[in-house]
């Protein structure tokens, strides 16, 4: 592509050199950078990627959309200077890509949980109902079959275009995208078409990166400002700030609920493990969930769905048959009796959340959650944490999830602080996972359940920035065995 043509809707504040250079590439990592690349130079929260349009040069680069031009311009190389580069690089990259979102239906999910679940269930829902489809979420990205490995839950925005564009390629209709709060704060899905937005929940999370908690909704309340005239935007009744987030939104508005008046209703009938009978827009259905925050999640789900213009009965029938995500409410049975819960809750509501859903279902024995928090990650989450954990537990055995390049046995004393004398009663720690769990069955006893929170789909155990294998689920099947 022409670079004139690449950035005829960027507004640039200088350009030094031939701006008809053919641009065969676009990437914001020098180390990536080819023959005949552009190179976007973005300041990041870590590094500044100023300090190597030198590298990016050498390595093939014919031009860089920067912020500052160099005092001393290279020959031949063409800068495109803009104020801000993090805004202009989706806007770059879906040029480049030749505009993929516009040939697709786009949906995205924002919240604090259950964005994974929501996403996931909605392209199995898809694929069902006979579309082809592409998913692009904290577990793993999809188009169609194929699996693609995800290092962020919004990739950068030219992977997140590049990925995009194979899908368009691929004869996908729809694709369904978790949107985290830094993805839009960075504006890595700057330049995308949105057919449609869900939103599902707000909680304290990722206050290490947004500092306060007003930065942080007003990140997720961003993705709705700029949702087109053509979208729609379905947001969640029963949050206290559901409202909020769709207050400025040009899109069609609906609303969910399991508690209020809604535009979509649900609620439950009966719940066991196994799963629960709902009664959803006056229709009764079983599906093979379990708690409150699940019917919400699957609320959205028949929600999106409806206003992508299925009908009741063929969304019901279809969601009567999909299975919890990888890592969410993951259910094992013990050959002593009691039951094993694996689920990725790694904030305070979700945490709660969890531990409601058991206690809807169960009633018979005694609950034991094993928990930790993640290290380099908000402090002011870990004692909320601990305190939700013994509330709702009989027993609580803290211990590490990724301590990252933290120690772990200050992460475990900053959950302990948020407890005091009586709580601490309840109260185990083991600074090993495996120990810790090993030591929650060992304590278990038939009806029991255990809960193993923090981690869910993962498959490692990040420490020193080495990530060492490690799946609670593995761990519980062991252990099992061994008994």
């Amino acid at each position: 592509m022409i670079c004139n043509e690449l950035i005829k809707d960027i507004k640039c504040t200088d350009i030094l050199g031939d701006t008809n250079v053919s641009i065969s590439g676009v990437n914001i990592d020098s180390r990536k950078i080819k023959p005949g690349h552009l190179f976007v130079a973005i300041k990041g929260t870590q590094v500044d990627g100023h300090d190597y349009i030198d590298k990016a040069i050498q390595l093939g680069a014919v031009a860089v959309l920067c912020e500052k031009a160099p005092k001393e311009p290279l020959s031949g190389i063409t800068y495109i200077v803009v104020t801000s580069t993090e805004d202009a690089v989706g806007k770059v990259a879906t040029r480049f890509y030749g505009e993929p979102s516009k040939h697709l239906k786009l949906i995205g999910v924002t919240g604090t949980n259950g964005k994974t679940t929501i996403a996931t269930l909605l392209y199995n829902m898809f694929r069902k109902l006979g579309h082809r489809c592409g998913l692009l979420s904290t577990v793993c990205n999809y188009i169609e079959d194929e699996q693609i490995p995800a290092d962020h839950t919004t990739p950068d925005p030219i992977e997140l275009n590049e990925l995009l564009a194979k899908m368009v390629e691929q004869h996908c209709e729809y694709v369904f995208m978790e949107c985290s709060s830094h993805a839009i704060a960075q504006k890595r899905i700057g330049g995308l078409n949105f057919t449609g937005g869900i939103f599902t929940n707000l909680t304290r999370d990722h206050l290490d990166y947004h500092k306060t908690f007003e930065n942080y909704r007003n990140a997720k309340k961003s993705f709705f400002d700029h949702l087109p005239k053509s979208a729609f935007a379905i947001t969640n009744a029963d949050d206290k700030n559901g409202m909020v987030m769709v207050q400025n939104t040009k899109a069609t508005v609906k609303t969910y609920s399991v508690r209020t008046a809604a535009d979509f209703k649900a609620r439950i009938i009966e719940c066991h493990f196994q799963g629960m009978y709902l009664e959803i827009d006056g229709q009764e259905v079983g599906v093979q969930f379990i708690g409150k925050f699940n019917v919400s999640n699957l609320l959205a789900v028949y929600a999106t769905a409806r206003m992508l213009g299925k009908q009741r009965e063929e969304i019901l029938i279809a969601m009567s048959t999909l299975h919890s995500v990888n890592g969410r409410m993951d259910t094992l049975h013990s050959p002593q009796g009691f039951t094993a819960v694996v689920d990725y809750a790694h904030t305070p509501d979700a945490l709660k959340n969890v531990l409601l859903a058991i206690h809807e279902v169960d009633g018979k024995g005694h609950v034991i959650t094993v928990c930790g928090a993640g290290g380099n990650r908000d402090k002011g989450k870990r004692p909320l944490m601990a305190k939700q954990a013994v509330q709702l537990s009989d027993k609580v055995i803290i211990t590490s999830d990724n301590p990252r390049f933290e120690d772990p046995q200050d992460i475990i004393n900053d959950m302990l602080a948020g407890l005091d004398a009586q709580d601490m009663k309840k109260v185990l720690s083991i600074v090993d996972r495996k120990e810790a769990i090993r030591t929650a069955c060992m304590l278990a006893h038939k009806n029991d359940v255990v809960l193993v929170a923090g981690k869910g789909h993962e498959t490692y155990q990040e420490i020193k920035g080495v990530k060492h294998h490690f799946d609670d689920k593995e761990v519980l099947a062991e252990i099992f065995k061994q008994s």
